[in-house]
């Protein structure tokens, strides 16, 4: 049959290469023909990025119907695969790889003939397409062929954007108590009559509620540590009574994640509080750091020549995103994850505000604002759904009206978020953008970037003191290094007391490092230090505190123009003044523990800290040197910043406890450091474990062989016909396996995908993973708890050992403070508990564990749940078991009960 779109069509998967021509022919070709026929003539092609990789030809390029898709639907999400577009575009889904070539004909007819009619995104489409023929975008053509031009003049993509209101500030929250009746009862409502409240869910939604009664006691929130098993519903547990108080109190209750799947998870479940999308859209606010919006000005500054060729590109399809995005949320929101990654991520970072550039009201598109306006949304919303991090930070830096009724899940990261926002880093790439933010792009840098003094000239100009200020922390920040540091230093050349510094460091850790550093990053402690370094640490310390002291003095000028104000001042000059002051805050906090940290040097150890040099690499590769300090227990700030000034906090987590008793739950989530308690609550998960689940410990593949690791692997995938996750503790072992199983297995009809190897962002390659049974997915820690995947897609987890802790410094330390031994035990005993749990999420999951050391020792099993058969077998015998359980549903139920092996 011939097909309706007159262009050939290219499908290449590990498992082979087949081509469908305009004339309806199809065959399979090998990888030098393909190359060649893609370099002559314009392929339809599903995501080229990873096509040219599959063909060896990273180079690739052609007509990527992911880039159609993106034009013609702008924030809709297709699952990148023939599968995923046909059910997307409601097509009947190839069924072999053969069929593909031919649907991607026909997906890409489906997609061209909608633009020639009306369709929800038509406004706006004919202008891009203007802009984007110009750019020499592949399909330009055939866009400009199917669109008709419209009657009217399309209005500007910036006259399109709503404007944000400005609203009278909240008014402190009643005080309320919500009753565990109310809770119950609200709990019924959002679970709905057609489903049946769990106890356990009853139980947790009843605890919850208590920790929303007014606080007793200044800096001691009524805290509740709450254990709710995988299956337990914790998430409309705790809705229930956060949604009442906050009806009831006209308060904000803030729920904090730690990945940016549950973050949607709980945008999703805001349906059952508020059916009507303009009321939830009031109500239920997502809030990220300014990292992850797009941001108007430099969107502007692309689309008006600032990005050149495929940067030109995207941002024409950003733009298209734009006008019809729900929060203007690039990362984790309504933008596919795999747009970007089309583009090599070329201009992605330049779209958002990475490095606080921020004018504020200084920019034509303020009222418009992605990021302010979710600011102010979320000052009058009941549910705040952010994260971790952005809850820290606010709180440390004192911005936003950091919240006081909060509820952290996932809340066994609470310690690792905690870690990384309390952390120092005086490193050659922090300088750095601390030397741009200051005085602007440097050399032939383009772009509307500009340096603090450019951002504040109108405030110069009426401040004296201020003027001078500015002008001293400018001139200091000279001494900061500048571009080109890295090589100047590797070729002993540093300039200024910074970069020779960095220089001593980078002397000092090369001169300590073993022959297994080879190609990774380097780092030693900071003791015993001879004199280079110790001797250039005084010269940088004076140079820090020479850019501190004008940045302080110019903060305290910015606060008098705003309390003496002065005619201009009006409110967009004000906004624009305190997110200056807001700025310069933070960077003076940074340089303070900079200047802390660098004096640390030849000086006495602060028993609070953890201090080491560090020569960071990619494959032998320096992108960076410089000095890290951590707290030994950085619980401690997360206590001090975050804890003591709320009301009400709940810390929930299916691992809250990680196998261990309650103080080590209080001990890493702050609770120990409070003067009042906390209180517990325990709920087991519902789910017969013992019945559904399996853990096998295979003893006979031997440590470090790359060939029997990935022979085991592919055969275990082969057994279980797909459906697994495989877990890395390395990223090079995870790559030496893919490439040594991945065209073998996908002959046989099973796709494998790996983090570090395909060009597709994590959370798209869980949505595939998710979508084929068949499939099966490779990567390292952010997939051993950040994957949910109920049903058969996920029925197998195999770790190809024991998750060891990296010997570290920082490990190190803590390891000493915490007890040897036992405190790897703990970790391990975590990450397991964490793995284990992708398995089984829903009532009738089944699936089994593979652990691929001989070596595991027995105290770490009770990580697993209680009642769980345990059995050490040699791999033939483990691959056996696997295709015997997972070959049918009912395999589980009727096996005779392992069992357990006893914990020592």
């Amino acid at each position: 049959m011939t097909s309706p779109f007159p262009y050939p069509a290219l499908h290449a998967t590990h498992g082979g290469i087949w081509l469908a021509t305009p004339d309806g022919e199809v065959r399979a070709l090998g990888r030098g023909e393909a190359i060649a026929r893609a370099a002559e003539t314009p392929m339809i092609m599903l995501n080229a990025p990873l096509i040219g990789q599959r063909l060896g030809y990273p180079e690739l390029s052609g007509l990527d119907l992911l880039e159609l898709f993106a034009f013609v639907h702008p924030a809709r999400f297709a699952v990148p695969t023939a599968k995923g577009f046909a059910d997307a575009l409601g097509l009947a889904a190839p069924e072999s790889d053969a069929e593909a070539a031919p649907f991607l004909q026909e997906a890409a007819g489906a997609l061209v003939a909608r633009m020639g009619g009306d369709w929800p995104e038509r406004e706006g489409a004919w202008a891009s397409a203007q802009s984007l023929w110009r750019l020499h975008w592949p399909w330009a053509p055939v866009v400009g062929q199917a669109l008709a031009r419209p009657e009217r003049d399309e209005r500007w993509l910036f006259s399109r954007l709503p404007e944000w209101e400005e609203g009278a500030g909240r008014p402190q929250p009643r005080s309320v108590r919500v009753s565990e009746l109310e809770a119950v009862e609200r709990l019924a409502e959002l679970v709905g009559s057609a489903a049946e409240v769990r106890q356990g869910q009853r139980d947790y939604a009843a605890a919850a509620a208590a920790a929303f009664a007014p606080r007793k006691i200044d800096g001691a929130p009524n805290m509740l540590l709450a254990e709710a098993g995988t299956g337990i519903g914790k998430t409309l547990g705790y809705l229930a009574p956060a949604s009442l108080w906050a009806e009831q109190a006209d308060g904000a209750v803030w729920i904090s994640t730690y990945t940016k799947a549950l973050q949607r998870q709980l945008d999703r479940e805001g349906v059952r509080l508020f059916p009507d999308p303009q009321e939830r859209r009031r109500r239920i606010v997502v809030r990220k750091g300014r990292e992850n919006y797009l941001c108007l000005l430099n969107l502007e500054d692309a689309l008006q020549g600032g990005f050149s060729g495929r940067a030109a590109i995207l941002a024409q399809l950003v733009a298209r995103w734009a006008a019809y995005t729900k929060d203007g949320d690039m990362v984790g929101g309504d933008l596919p994850g795999w747009l970007t990654s089309l583009f090599r991520r070329a201009g992605a970072t330049a779209l958002t505000d990475r490095r606080g550039e921020c004018v504020y009201a200084g920019c034509p598109h303020y009222r418009k604002c992605f990021i302010e306006r979710a600011a102010r949304a979320s000052a009058d919303a009941d549910i705040v759904i952010a994260n971790h991090a952005l809850v820290m930070v606010n709180a440390a830096r004192a911005r936003d009206n950091p919240p006081t009724r909060m509820v952290f899940d996932e809340g066994h990261h609470l310690f690792d978020a905690a870690d990384s926002t309390f952390a120092a880093a005086l490193t050659g790439q922090e300088t750095i953008e601390l030397r741009r933010w200051l005085i602007g792009p440097e050399g032939k840098s383009r772009g509307r970037r500009r340096g603090l003094a450019a951002r504040l000239t109108d405030v110069a100009s009426y401040d004296e003191a201020g003027a001078l200020a500015l002008e001293a922390a400018v001139d200091a920040a000279g001494q900061l290094p500048a571009d080109g540091w890295l090589q100047r230093i590797a070729e002993g050349l540093p300039l200024g007391p910074l970069e020779k510094l960095l220089a001593a460091v980078r002397a000092t850790a090369y001169a300590r490092a073993t022959a297994q550093d080879a190609g990774y990053g380097i780092e030693t402690e900071i003791a015993e230090l001879d004199g280079d370094i110790v001797s250039a640490a005084a010269p940088a310390v004076e140079a820090l505190e020479r850019l501190l002291r004008p940045l302080i003095a110019l903060g305290k000028r910015l606060e008098a123009v705003l309390e003496d104000a002065p005619d201009w001042l009006d409110a967009q000059a004000r906004a624009r003044i305190e997110g200056a002051i807001g700025g310069l805050t933070w960077r003076a906090q940074t340089l303070q523990s900079w200047i802390a940290l660098a004096a640390r040097l030849g000086g006495p150890a602060d028993p609070d800290f953890v201090d080491w040099l560090a020569v960071d690499r990619v494959d032998g590769r320096e992108f960076d040197i410089g000095l890290h300090r951590r707290w030994l227990d950085p619980t401690r700030p997360l206590a001090r910043a975050v804890l003591e000034p709320a009301h009400s906090v709940v810390v929930t987590s299916a691992t809250l406890r990680g196998a261990e008793d309650w103080g080590a739950a209080e001990a890493r989530t702050g609770a120990c450091h409070l003067p009042a308690p906390a209180h517990r609550f325990v709920a087991d998960s519902p789910f017969d474990y013992a019945v559904n689940s399996e853990v096998l410990i295979v003893t006979d593949v031997k440590r470090g062989d790359v060939a029997q690791l990935a022979g085991a692997y592919a055969r275990l995938v082969d057994a279980a016909g797909g459906g697994t996750l495989g877990l890395f503790t390395a990223i090079q072992r995870l790559k030496a396996v893919h490439a040594r199983i991945a065209d073998r297995l996908a002959r046989g009809g099973l796709p494998l995908y790996a983090q570090h190897v395909d060009p597709i962002d994590t959370g798209t390659l869980v949505d595939i993973f998710r979508d084929d049974p068949r499939a099966s997915l490779l990567g390292t820690d952010a997939l051993r708890d950040g994957v949910d995947v109920p049903g058969h897609s996920l029925r197998l987890v195999v770790m190809e050992g024991v998750p060891w802790p990296r010997p570290t410094v920082l490990h190190a330390a803590r390891r000493a403070a915490g007890g040897g031994t036992a405190y790897d035990d703990r970790v391990v005993r975590a990450r397991l508990a964490q793995a284990f749990g992708r398995l089984i999420r829903r009532r009738d999951d089944k699936g089994v564990f593979v652990l691929l050391s001989s070596a595991t020792p027995s105290r770490l099993l009770s990580a697993f749940p209680p009642g769980v058969a345990i059995r050490r077998l040699p791999l033939s015998e483990a691959i056996e078991r696997v295709r015997m359980l997972l070959s049918s549903e009912s395999a589980f139920g009727h096996q005779p009960r392992l069992q357990t092996e006893e914990a020592e």
